[in-house]
């Protein structure tokens, strides 16, 4: 599918105004490098809401959605919808913790936490491994998804549509830092959710689909309708739903989705003026990433099972794609090419902007890493702001011809999200666990690592060639949690604490209360050390029932739009009673938590 002269008018307009937002942030985003990396701590909590939410809107995001729902039907969106525990969880108990800490980046938590050459090591290997090796592995995957929708719909190369892509979403980044990916992420995610809504409105109107209730009644539609999973069907239960709900929301690091937060979710909160903002815009984020985002890429997904029911129709519809990358991911930028022109052009620029939203994104939080973590924390500790930005600006450009390289040896988005799971297995509880108890040290956590890093290593690379029977993902990524948690627990306890005066510190500091942190009380009492409560009372119980009543509320206007799409209006009005009643207590509760 070739675009049309109106078509590329409306993609070229979309680039002029996301590198005129650049060039507008361009003057502050160079005066310093906390500028450029966290937008000079004031940004307000409605634009790092809309700016998370436009982050984890990639252009493999309703791929990713398309897979899922082809393979396992509605339900198998609980792969990613049970980490709606880990983000409730952030807003009303971390938010605050991470904006108390003043650190600029997340990484820099560890030498406040631990302290001494182990978090220094830490802090610097993290940098390496998250900044680069991971965060590559992250942007491949989404420049994957734009390679296949430049296929289909551009009829272009894998190269050529990487290198026009990223050369304008490097103009703004580069040029404009976090404040210019801020603004932009806003233009930009409003683009992208019109493009969706609008292209599910105008696909089911296609003959072939016959509009919503024929799609619904359709032979290859029906049984991937339910909204929970078959549960008489043993295995799909426990992979589509109680692994993820029991034990993957606590146990895995994901970008965007990690216990008690960090990465870019930490960064944006980090740029938040005071803990209100931090708490309000994970809250916006997480109602809009969940409750509001998905039906319109399901919907779409759905209708696709009509007109290509298998990888066979695929490849039949589109004969020149590398038959490689021919997986169901491949349904999303196949249905999007069936638009009429003018509209095709919108939902190309809405694809785009969601692959730059997501990308920029990644390049300035892996660069922060870079900059701050490794470089100027081991290499340059007198470079200049003028030196650091421009040092950040180099990184930003080479993690993208890197993560480039890397995309073009990918196949589909749902297994490059198996392996992201995989890679973090086991080292979310310790993320969690690392604010309220005072043992765990810079020790725990590079076990935490390293070990589930083997363990990923060991089942996507050698556990093929050793002969014994294949295991299901569900079975890796228990193992995983179940190796790494008993690793870092042991390290915990036959290694030496941190040391009194950095414990005492960090108590002092974040006040996170609690019993974990009585022992360090102790501590300071006993070395004449006053610690001024400044947080009083302990409100992580409060937090939790926020933590409950938020996801009841999420999950019920998740549902609720669902079942009105599907027709079944008394549900969804027991579900919207539900919504109101849940926000109702959720506002009265969260007043009693304790804000500094």
């Amino acid at each position: 599918m070739i675009l049309n002269t109106l078509d590329w008018i409306i993609v070229i307009v979309f680039f002029i105004f996301s590198l005129l937002i650049g060039l507008v942030a361009m003057r502050k985003a160079g005066k310093s490098y906390a500028d450029f990396f966290l937008s000079g701590r004031n940004m307000p909590w409605w634009l790092l809401g809309v700016s998370m939410v436009a982050t984890t809107f990639s252009c493999d995001t309703p791929n990713l959605v398309a897979d899922i729902v082809r393979q396992n039907g509605v339900a198998g969106n609980w792969a990613w919808w049970a980490f709606l525990l880990t983000g409730m969880l952030t807003v009303f108990i971390y938010a605050k913790l991470w904006r108390r800490s003043g650190v600029l980046t997340d990484l820099e938590f560890y030498e406040i936490r631990y302290g001494g050459k182990p978090a220094a090591f830490l802090r610097g290997f993290r940098a390496l491994y998250l900044g680069v090796f991971f965060n590559v592995l992250v942007i491949a995957t989404v420049c994957l998804a734009l390679i296949k929708i430049g296929a289909v719909m551009l009829n272009w190369s894998a190269v050529d549509t990487l290198l026009v892509a990223s050369v304008i979403l490097l103009i703004y980044s580069v040029l404009g830092g976090l404040r210019g990916i801020l603004l932009t992420d806003f233009f930009q995610f409003i683009v992208s959710m019109i493009g969706a809504i609008g292209a599910a409105f105008v696909l089911l109107k296609r003959p072939e689909i016959g509009g919503l209730t024929d799609m619904l009644t359709h032979p290859n539609v029906m049984g991937k309708l339910n909204m929970l999973p078959d549960f008489s069907d043993s295995n799909a239960l426990w992979m589509l739903f109680i692994l993820p709900l029991a034990v993957q929301w606590w146990s895995v690091w994901y970008p965007g989705s990690e216990p008690g937060g960090g990465g870019y979710i930490a960064q944006r909160m980090l740029s938040a003026k005071d803990e209100k903002g931090a708490i309000k815009s994970t809250l916006f984020f997480n109602i809009a990433h969940y409750a509001l985002r998905p039906w319109p890429w399901i919907l779409v997904a759905l209708a696709s099972l009509i007109i290509f029911p298998d990888l066979v129709s695929l490849q039949k519809a589109f004969p020149n794609i590398d038959p490689n990358i021919v997986q169901h991911d491949l349904a999303y930028p196949a249905m999007m090419s069936l638009l009429p022109h003018g509209f095709l052009g919108l939902v190309v620029a809405s694809l785009i902007a969601a692959f730059m939203s997501t990308v920029s994104t990644q390049l300035n939080w892996g660069a922060s890493y870079i900059v701050h973590d490794f470089y100027f924390r081991f290499f340059d500790k007198q470079a200049s702001d003028k030196k650091l930005v421009l040092v950040g600006r180099i990184a930003t450009v080479s993690l993208m011809i890197l993560a480039g390289l890397f995309a073009l040896v990918l196949q589909n988005a749902l297994g490059a999200f198996n392996i992201l799971l995989q890679v973090g297995a086991g080292t979310g509880l310790i993320f969690i666990l690392r604010w309220f108890w005072w043992r765990i040290n810079a020790w725990s956590e590079l076990t935490a690592m390293i070990v589930s890093f083997l363990v990923a290593l060991f089942f996507q690379i050698i556990y093929p060639y050793t002969g014994f029977p294949e295991l299901t993902d569900g079975i890796k990524l228990v193992s995983g949690v179940g190796f790494t948690t008993i690793a870092w627990v042991l390290v915990t306890f036959i290694t030496r604490p941190t040391d009194r005066k950095t414990l005492i510190n960090f108590n002092s500091k974040i006040q996170a209360g609690g019993p974990g942190w009585e022992k360090v009380n102790e501590m300071a009492k006993a070395d004449g050390v006053e610690i001024i409560e400044k947080a009083k009372g302990w409100d992580v119980p409060t937090g939790i029932l926020c933590m409950v009543l938020g996801t009841i509320m999420v999950y019920s206007a998740l549902f609720c739009f669902g079942y009105f799409l599907f027709g079944n209006l008394l549900l969804a009005s027991i579900l919207f009673a539900i919504v109101v009643v849940s926000g109702w207590l959720l506002n009265k509760t969260r007043k009693r938590l304790v804000i500094l």
